[in-house]
């Protein structure tokens, strides 16, 4: 990097955080100071003490280059500001000073400037918010200060905020505009990704949800862990995401690979969100993962069964099951999930570079409480579906929310390249996450039910049926090919597989078969 000790970004992006100064913040930018929507659009000017106070924000700003303040407030209806509590700062590891550790020739004379400028004293401001009425602790970077990047007192802050999150029983909403570690700290920069790797790992074990919105840019440490770590992950469109910033990723790379756009084709997050939207999606987010105390219980009641869309009647033959199952206009996932749920919002992808259409996952409200859902589409599953499906149970049993999977694949894809992409270790997921789920899981075969591709989502003993479904252990015609028999022969291949959903029932494979509502 050939940044000196001018005002330079984080080593993940050797993009200048002084490269914009527009919508500069003015006066009042002490901790703990609460602001309005149009005090972070005053003119520059040096920070002074404000007390502390709570802000209603009136004002949602779409561009992704806001400051920190301006970045709660397009999200929060009301913040006051935290500050770190007196002893809470990581205490030196040497005699060398926390503020500049390396000597580094011009690093003070930076921070006065971005000070000045600024009138911020560090690249991120935490805050208690309420969005959409839920209670949080935001976390929002300053990308003009130092290019948003993570030093020694960032840590503290950021730690102090988790801190206080798990003290309240809060969700944790980062609002990421970062280049990654401040190298004029060197090596004490870095280690600032263990401690909030470590702070991240004890509210999720606290079964407090993180939800990540990647502002431009969100590239090294600062993507490595408050992003990538978060449950649920958001960008904004067009920003750049990744691990190595623009100034170090080789010269000839993809720089689709890099964006918000191509992190969600790879399964890397869940959501590109225009600036407009994101306040709503939020809402909605907060609404479905955090339920308003008088809501919590001890008990997690399991997720109905829901009633049967398609045409009543049950089967005469095997194979009449199996016609059924596989006819074009049959109701599919989509028809299940918007009569079952008053609203919904999905995740996407496995965080292994991989997204799979052919399965819905995601939680949705019925009747004022969240349901968790992985619903395939009937087409083969991938493994990339897979591993979102057990992605999403992990969650919902991390947060004490029951779970509905629908049952429809002829099976597990088969090709090599699901073979390369670890077919068997992914479904070997989806096995191992339904069987040490804490909270309770409902299943409905509402179509064909292929093998192990479809029983990875059956929940034991909690496995309902549609009337125009089917499940067998092999698809007929595969099972009289391996048996040799000929086309005539079929039909009876497929009553001897006893695959229909009155079948399935006398075989204690399923508790009941539902009915049209």
């Amino acid at each position: 990097m050939r940044n000196g000790g001018r005002d330079g970004a984080g080593a993940g992006d050797g993009r200048r955080g002084a490269d914009d100064d527009r919508g500069a913040r003015g006066a009042g930018a002490g901790a703990g100071a609460g602001h309005t929507a149009a005090d972070d659009n005053r003119t520059p000017a040096t920070a002074t003490p404000s007390t502390p106070t709570t802000t209603t924000t009136t004002t949602t700003k779409p561009c992704a280059r806001l400051t920190a303040r301006q970045a709660i407030a397009a999200v929060a209806d009301t913040y006051t500001e935290t500050t770190v509590p007196a002893g809470r700062e990581m205490p030196p590891a040497t005699s060398a000073p926390p503020d500049d550790p390396l000597g580094w020739r011009g690093y003070d004379d930076a921070r006065a400037r971005v000070r000045a400028r600024t009138g911020e004293e560090e690249s991120v401001v935490t805050a208690l918010a309420t969005i959409g009425g839920r209670e949080s602790v935001v976390l929002s970077f300053e990308f003009r200060y130092l290019g948003g990047s993570l030093g020694e007192r960032t840590g503290d802050r950021l730690e102090a905020a988790y801190a206080l999150a798990r003290a309240r029983g809060l969700p944790v909403v980062s609002l990421i505009a970062t280049g990654g570690s401040r190298m004029q700290e060197g090596m004490r920069a870095l280690t600032q990704l263990q401690r909030v790797a470590r702070q991240s790992a004890l509210n999720r074990a606290a079964g407090l949800p993180q939800i990540a919105v990647l502002r431009d840019p969100t590239t090294g440490g600062g993507w490595a862990t408050l992003g990538a770590a978060a449950d649920v992950i958001l960008a904004l469109p067009g920003a750049q995401v990744g691990f190595a910033g623009s100034r170090v990723r080789p010269p000839d790379a993809d720089p689709y690979a890099y964006s918000a756009e191509g992190q969600l084709a790879s399964g890397q997050i869940d959501a590109v969100v225009p600036p407009d939207q994101l306040r709503g999606t939020l809402q909605r987010w907060m609404h479905l993962l955090c339920p308003p105390p008088r809501h919590r219980t001890g008990t997690v009641e399991p997720a109905p069964a829901p009633y049967a869309l398609g045409a009543p009647g049950l089967p005469e033959t095997g194979w009449g099951a199996v016609v059924r199952a596989r006819e074009p206009g049959r109701p599919r996932a989509e028809a299940y999930l918007s009569a079952y749920f008053d609203d919904r919002e999905e995740i996407s992808g496995d965080r292994c570079g991989g997204a799979d259409p052919g399965i819905r996952c995601g939680f949705g409200r019925r009747e004022g409480r969240t349901i968790a859902f992985a619903a395939q589409c009937g087409t083969a599953t991938r493994p990339a579906g897979f591993r979102t499906a057990a992605r999403l149970i992990r969650l919902a049993d991390r947060l004490g929310i029951p779970v509905l999977t629908l049952v429809d694949t002829p099976g597990a894809a088969n090709d090599a390249a699901a073979e390369r992409a670890g077919a068997g270790a992914a479904i070997a997921e989806v096995f191992a996450a339904l069987a040490t789920a804490d909270v309770p899981v409902t299943s409905l075969l509402i179509g064909e039910g292929g093998s192990g591709g479809a029983l990875a989502l059956a929940a034991p003993g909690r496995l309902w049926a549609t009337p125009d479904s089917y499940f067998s252990v092999i698809a007929p015609e595969l099972a009289a090919a391996i048996l040799k028999r000929d086309e005539t022969q079929l039909h009876e291949t497929a009553d001897q597989l006893r695959i229909r959903p009155q079948d399935l029932l006398e075989l204690g494979v399923i508790q009941g078969i539902v009915p049209p509502p």
